[in-house]
């Protein structure tokens, strides 16, 4: 199946929802309170609209798939590609990505063991429908996309795509930025780097400095490939290195937004916000808060247009056994447009502002 950069978004009144990361009963309430039907439909004739990272850590990555792909089959809903359907996409085994694969890695490691998985059937049809998610959602008063609206990209892939299979346009990206390390005279200092501290990168206590070489190497291979940054956002050498997500971090995301001054008001996930800041130890996954300080209604950018619709709903199964049967910090949301309201799945309901 052939790539889709960009898709015309659906034509009137719209609800956009954040990284779901196989959190369904989440997402069931939050459509209740949206008021769509059991069937997704909505009595005002609303559209949904998914902004990727459907699966991935939650109890049932399949039945959101499932659920979605209906929602889409039955033309109430569109969804745009995340970097976690990306990896299953490229059968890359990520730590909660286990319940994809017949031998789940995330078991064999006692990890996410309440995660259902995949049946033989599913994991024959997943990927195709993956597949067939567009990179980007258009229209003339909105964008969607999961990471990062980025022109430079969009315009190599709009050069480069011809009718090819995704994967095999990330597959040609991810070559050329290996040549690239070939050429660039980074592989000995890779090499030393990997030498002294590849054993330590996964100990959060090792005194990991910043290792420079491995950083551009990251941030390099990044930044060239214009799938990579649609879906997983800017990234550039980090000031200094930190911990997330199980291992040491050489590079930055970067908040694009900041530098975002089109016109057209673009909405996007990926990026863990935070309704409230006072965020307990052991919920963040370790990186910079973009968003510190920033009100959860707050747009972004310096025309204020830009907003994260990504409220950390992927953080619940840390939560659920740190405190059993508390109020979540991670959250699913959504945005109605245009009303530019954020609706969450406990109901709770705020204005969109400019902060």
């Amino acid at each position: 199946m052939s790539i889709t950069v960009e898709e015309p978004l659906a034509a009137g009144s719209l609800d956009i929802v954040g990284d779901v990361h196989g959190e369904l009963e989440a997402l069931r309430a939050l459509l209740q309170h949206l008021g769509y039907d059991a069937d997704g439909q909505h009595r005002d004739g609303r559209h949904l609209v998914f902004v990727g990272d459907l699966c991935d850590r939650g109890p049932d990555s399949p039945g959101v798939i499932e659920l979605v792909q209906a929602l889409i089959a039955g033309g109430s809903a569109q969804c745009v590609l995340g970097n976690h359907e990306l990896s299953v996409l490229r059968g890359a085994r990520k730590s909660g990505n286990g319940w994809f694969f017949a031998e789940n890695h995330d078991h064999a490691k006692g990890r996410f063991p309440d995660c259902r998985g995949t049946s033989a059937a599913q994991r024959e049809e997943f990927p195709v429908f993956l597949a067939s998610l567009p990179l980007t959602l258009s229209r003339d008063d909105l964008r969607v996309v999961h990471a990062a609206w980025h022109q430079e990209s969009l315009l190599a892939l709009a050069a480069d795509a011809s009718r090819q299979p995704l994967t095999d346009i990330y597959r040609e990206y991810h070559r050329r930025a290996g040549q690239w390390l070939e050429d660039s005279g980074l592989s000995d200092s890779l090499a030393k780097e990997h030498e002294q501290w590849g054993t330590a990168m996964a100990d959060e206590q090792a005194p990991v400095p910043l290792l420079r070489a491995t950083g551009q190497m990251s941030a390099y291979f990044q930044m060239n490939n214009p799938i990579r940054v649609l879906t997983s956002g800017v990234e550039r050498l980090a000031g200094k290195p930190f911990y997330a997500t199980g291992k040491w971090r050489m590079v930055d995301r970067v908040a694009w937004w900041h530098d975002y001054r089109d016109e057209v008001p673009v909405i996007f996930g990926h990026y863990w916000r935070w309704s409230d800041h006072a965020v307990p130890p052991g919920h963040s996954r370790g990186e910079p808060d973009l968003f510190k300080g920033r009100a959860a209604g707050a747009w972004l950018g310096p025309r204020a247009n830009a907003f994260c619709v990504d409220f950390s709903v992927g953080v619940r199964y840390r939560e659920r056994p740190l405190a059993p049967g508390a109020r979540h910090m991670g959250r699913l949301a959504a945005v109605r447009w245009p009303e530019r309201e954020l609706v969450f799945d406990d109901g709770e309901r705020l204005a969109l502002i400019a902060d």
